[in-house]
């Protein structure tokens, strides 16, 4: 049995506007290409032809990946604690942290992520996934805790600042 695929409800309609987006545009416009080069005859030597079959397997294959995504998927919504109504002092899925580690370089510097899916890491945006290091240490930390975790340099310990769920 494939593992849970944790995934916030942004990141869920992502990959489902990708994966409707390969199934009624981009492969039946694929298919055409295919279907008009293969009329042209030879096939050995049609770079339409080859390079459509080429691209229909890719735009096939991402299909199916993006499909096992969405079947694995439990979308994970922290509306009860955006509204209050659950403890949105505690870190867990969704959470958006701003901590400041307490020694070192970076000390007294303020970083902010955001704890996401696997499917959903993006380094630019700070969106780290939920089974990186920095994320298990923070999940069910609360504000104001001081957590260690380990980094290429040698533990550390961080102070979390503020918690957010958006």
């Amino acid at each position: 049995m494939e593992e849970k695929n944790y995934i916030t409800p942004v990141g869920h309609e992502r990959i489902k506007t990708e994966l409707l987006q390969l199934l009624n545009l981009d492969r039946p416009e694929v298919v055409k290409v295919v279907h008009w080069a293969a009329s042209n005859g030879d096939r050995s030597e049609n770079g339409d032809y080859i390079y459509g079959k080429k691209r229909l397997r890719e735009i096939d294959r991402r299909i199916r990946f993006l499909n096992q995504r969405l079947e694995f998927a439990v979308v994970v919504d922290n509306s009860a604690r955006k509204s209050g109504a659950q403890d949105a002092e505690q870190i867990f899925f969704g959470a958006t942290v701003t901590y400041s580690p307490l020694k070192g370089a970076d000390a007294d510097k303020e970083i902010t992520i955001t704890i996401v899916g696997v499917d959903e890491v993006d380094l630019e945006k700070n969106h780290v996934s939920w089974v990186s290091p920095i994320a298990k240490a923070l999940i069910k930390a609360r504000l104001g805790d001081c957590v260690k975790i380990q980094t290429p340099t040698g533990p550390t310990e961080i102070e979390i600042l503020e918690v957010q769920y958006l």
